[in-house]
């Protein structure tokens, strides 16, 4: 039983170093399976890192160049408003002027009028008018010496 025993020891004893072997041959395959594994998705995890700031750095290009064209509209735009606002203001002085011009004329055609004889009062838009018929019978029906109409004022 020695010599069987022995030689099981014995053999035991062998196997045991073969499957410690074995076993730190697996574990060196695994290792070395993880470790190409790791490098494998480090390689993946830069490639996708470097995509991502390749695809930041083309956003950013075309957020700078849509900038710069609004920058470019806004102060184009902002140069038509100054000159429609510098033209409104012309209108303005220009309408404030003629209805000066108008009310002027306006009062010297009143001072025409009455001068002339016989105002009558139009009951429909209370403007007073000559009759001029009566004034001067030669002209038509139409009056000459009527008040302009401000044509601003619509």
């Amino acid at each position: 039983m020695v010599s069987s025993s022995g030689a099981s020891s014995g053999s035991i004893i062998q196997r045991k170093p073969s499957s410690e072997e074995d076993l730190q041959q697996i574990m060196d395959q695994r290792k070395r399976k993880r470790m190409l594994s790791n490098r494998e998705a480090a390689r993946r995890s830069r490639m996708k890192k470097q995509k991502r700031l390749d695809d930041l750095m083309s956003q950013l290009d075309q957020l700078e160049k849509e900038n710069n064209e609004i920058f470019n509209n806004i102060c184009i735009t902002s140069q038509l408003l100054l000159n429609v606002e510098a033209k409104n203001s012309i209108l303005i002085a220009q309408v404030d002027e003629l209805s000066h011009r108008l009310e002027s004329l306006n009062e010297i055609v009143n001072y025409v009028n009455f001068s002339n004889g016989l105002i009558i009062k139009d009951e429909y838009d209370d403007q007073m008018i000559i009759d001029d018929y009566v004034v001067n019978p030669w002209i038509n029906s139409f009056h000459v010496n009527q008040p302009i109409m401000d044509m601003a004022l619509f």
